[in-house]
């Protein structure tokens, strides 16, 4: 399914559009986190609908492509540099079965402000660009902004008519417990496997806390465990990547 959007061209200096095809290069050439195929396997099945959320340059949005080949992923970015990236990863690999969606998603709709550092060398520091609340926090770091759209998980799950959801990958940079505050519903009624990043700097930076994810999803049945261990998590642990799964989550071998 091809994205209804354009790709975007983001206005860069020199040194960034060479580090632009660096970039580039990498997420068209490489592949990152093989590591976690089969525990991914276990939770996502050929046919299976992923969000993945904070797409960045679709090095997971071609993991998940590999693993549903039947299935649809909605590969959620909205700064204009990575998406470039993804638009053009997505249709030059011909993943054909991954949609490009050019929104953030949080716990309201409507708009937001992204932030992307700026490095001492000029380039962008793409991948830590995050969303703030409407007073920044950057602690006047050099950094570019720009004004994205937003949605809720729920409002899109909704809109897009999806009749299932196996799997919710969430690297936002601080705004994942924001996501799944806009995503109740439709973690209540599908029970995807939900995998996050949990960082108590950046959480912090976006007016939220760790145990919130808990809060949220373990009233639905959910149980974690930290990634870097496979150790239960409880509570929160320490910074890292979590995978919450309720019982009656996909299961299909692996891992």
């Amino acid at each position: 399914m091809p994205s209804p959007f354009p790709t975007p061209r983001p206005n860069l200096t020199p040194r960034q559009r060479l580090t632009y095809l660096a970039h580039l290069y990498k997420a068209l050439a490489r592949q990152h986190h093989c590591q976690l195929w089969d525990l991914l396997r276990a939770h996502v099945p050929p046919n299976g609908v992923v969000i993945d959320a904070g797409a960045h340059a679709g090095q997971f949005a071609k993991l998940f492509a590999a693993l549903a080949p039947s299935g649809q992923v909605y590969a959620f970015e909205p700064g204009a540099y990575a998406l470039s990236i993804l638009a053009r990863v997505v249709r030059w690999r011909r993943l054909r079965h991954v949609t490009v969606v050019p929104l953030a998603l949080s716990d309201a709709a409507g708009t937001a402000r992204l932030a992307m550092p700026i490095k001492l060398s000029g380039s962008l520091g793409f991948g830590l660009a995050h969303l703030d609340p409407p007073v920044g926090n950057d602690r006047g770091r050099a950094v570019t902004q720009e004004t994205v759209l937003a949605t809720t998980l729920d409002n899109f799950v909704r809109e897009t008519a999806l009749e299932r959801l196996d799997f919710v990958k969430a690297d936002i940079e601080g705004w994942e417990v924001r996501l799944l505050c806009g995503g109740r519903d439709s973690l209540a009624r599908h029970r995807p496997a939900v995998m996050v990043e949990l960082v108590a700097a950046h959480l912090a930076r976006a007016g939220t806390d760790a145990t919130e994810a808990w809060d949220i999803l373990v009233p639905l049945g959910y149980t974690a465990v930290r990634l870097a261990d496979g150790r239960p998590a409880p509570g929160f642990v320490g910074d890292g990547d979590y995978l919450f799964v309720a019982p009656d989550s996909q299961d299909v071998g692996g891992g």
